[in-house]
């Protein structure tokens, strides 16, 4: 007989939250009929500055075979957590999740980007990007280096060796899930490959937090400016201290003029 869930969940805490997270959002997606376009990352959103979507097409799923897969794929990987001996642990798993959430994403882009601009391929300027994929296999990419002897459990009764899982995932997720994103799982292995080789390297908590810091920040402002949502309480008003000089844009925005006579109205976002 196993162990009962309740003691795993408190030996894998943030997997268990990362989990519940993605979960909570599917169901959430699924209410409210959201469409993977509303939050996925594309070239051209890119382009238009919804930056935000690195972050909302990490975490959200459209299938519930995709949202499975994915989180028990998690699941397994969550012994990351467990092996602080090995210089991982929970710390480590928070830190490098972070990375791997923002450098997959990017790392995406720049290969839509290669894709339209060298080959004139059209097709990557349109196709969205959407799940926790890149993530996972890049932890399947981390384990495989780090710990080459461990087993990656998937739904319960299918066990790859760890050493092989980032590239028979792959394949096995392109065969069960025709439209999963073959260049989102190779950037995850990529991404997991540098980290687990010391290419990426040097995360501490004061790092992960202060970059947790400034995705918050880029986050909002670029969900603000791409017009997706509307903040209200960032707008701020104009200093109207006639004693003060102040600035202003003229025209379309990219000249600056200093001027002492108060400017009425200006936002500065």
């Amino acid at each position: 007989m196993g162990r009962p869930l309740f003691y795993e969940i408190l030996e894998k805490p943030a997997t268990s939250c990362i989990i519940g997270i993605c979960s909570a959002i599917w169901f959430y997606i699924q209410k409210k009929n959201i469409g993977y376009q509303h939050v996925g990352l594309s070239y051209e959103t890119a382009v238009e500055g919804h930056h935000w979507r690195i972050i909302t097409s990490a975490f959200s799923h459209i299938s519930v075979l995709h949202l499975v897969f994915n989180m028990s794929a998690l699941w397994s990987l969550g012994v990351v957590e467990q092996l602080g001996h090995l210089g991982l642990g929970m710390a480590y798993y928070l830190q490098y999740t972070l990375v791997l959430v923002v450098l997959s994403g990017l790392l995406v882009l720049g290969m839509y980007h290669f894709l339209i601009k060298r080959f004139k391929i059209e097709y990557f300027r349109r196709v969205t990007a959407v799940g926790y994929s890149c993530v996972v296999f890049g932890w399947m990419t981390i384990l495989s280096v780090k710990q080459p002897s461990s087993k990656l459990d998937l739904f319960g009764f299918l066990s790859l060796p760890i050493s092989f899982a980032p590239f028979e995932s792959l394949i096995f997720t392109s065969i069960i899930v025709p439209q999963a994103s073959f260049l989102g799982h190779l950037s995850g292995i990529i991404v997991g490959y540098a980290i687990a080789w010391g290419l990426i390297h040097g995360m501490t908590n004061y790092w992960a937090v202060s970059m947790l810091g400034w995705i918050a920040v880029i986050f909002v402002f670029s969900l603000k400016r791409s017009g997706a949502y509307d903040f209200n309480f960032l707008e701020i008003e104009s200093v109207t201290d006639p004693s003060l000089p102040s600035v202003r844009f003229i025209g379309n925005g990219r000249t600056l003029q200093m001027s002492t006579v108060p400017v009425e109205g200006v936002e500065i976002v």
